[in-house]
């Protein structure tokens, strides 16, 4: 993995950068939510923060993890409005963030577990272009399917602005993706419609434009924004796009399913 554009340079910043990822390290390998970082890195640096989420993402490379694909986050107005910015964030994916075949998800690898449910994109070929539009974003997209996203924050009490979050690799915890794979040629991203139900209660509810008004702008953005760090998306990734409506508080012992269905396909439930 190469070094991105936004990491720290001098002295006084990697010493900063070391701080904050020894802080998150330690919440996730003793299971003790932390103070914000945000002491550290301010509030509004979000360059230093992507810096921390590098440290972070070579320290997980460095113990044998392996990337496979990136995740979307801060794709609500609302959300963006709640923690001051206007534009997304993004996370990396590791390959053991996939519980996909487990029975249940392993509670005791989260600390403060929430729920979101999105689209996942699985791609056919690298995005690395200069000139990416939404037609070559499209056309790089192998299936997508739906996907539950457990997402956790090493933060105590979730208290966070966008430096904690990026910092903390967007706030990423585990993820499932549904097994029903539809092409983009049969369905429109934007014209879906998503429920998410907790032990059969529907808990969230949404639509495809909320996730910057199309899951494929969304796309397009990371595709953009990670090639600008020299890491472009390659086939064989996995992008979770972002949630489709808000995310809900997963405690374990819960049983979470979500149905995304498009008015070009039928209705039927595709993640659980």
């Amino acid at each position: 993995m190469t070094t991105t554009p936004h990491s720290a340079g001098d002295a006084a910043s990697l010493d900063t950068v070391s701080a904050a990822a020894g802080r998150l390290i330690d919440a996730a390998r003793t299971a003790v939510p932390c103070a914000p970082v945000r002491d550290l890195l301010g509030e509004t640096d979000i360059d230093l923060a992507y810096a921390v989420q590098q440290h972070l993402t070579e320290h997980k490379l460095a113990s044998g993890a392996r990337i496979v694909g990136r995740k979307i986050g801060l794709t609500s107005p609302a959300v963006q409005q709640q923690l001051g910015v206007n534009r997304p964030d993004f996370g990396v994916l590791f390959d053991d963030m996939d519980v996909t075949d487990l029975d249940e998800v392993p509670s005791d690898r989260l600390l403060q577990p929430k729920a979101e449910a999105e689209i996942a994109f699985v791609l056919s070929a690298d995005l690395d272009d200069d000139d990416l539009d939404l037609d070559k974003v499209r056309g790089a997209v192998d299936y997508a399917v739906a996907a539950l996203e457990i997402v956790d924050s090493r933060v105590a009490g979730w208290d966070i602005k966008i430096t904690d979050t990026v910092a903390d690799n967007a706030s990423s915890g585990l993820y499932v993706l549904g097994s029903h794979r539809v092409s983009l040629a049969d369905f429109e991203p934007i014209d879906t419609t998503m429920r998410m139900y907790i032990d059969d209660e529907l808990v969230s509810e949404g639509t495809g434009a909320a996730c910057l008004g199309d899951p494929l702008n969304a796309l397009l953005w990371l595709a953009r924004t990670a090639r600008e760090f020299g890491q472009p998306l390659t086939a064989g990734q996995v992008v979770l796009s972002g949630a489709l409506g808000p995310m809900v508080s997963a405690p374990p012992g819960v049983t979470v399913r979500a149905e995304i269905w498009s008015a070009l396909s039928s209705r039927s439930p595709v993640a659980s």
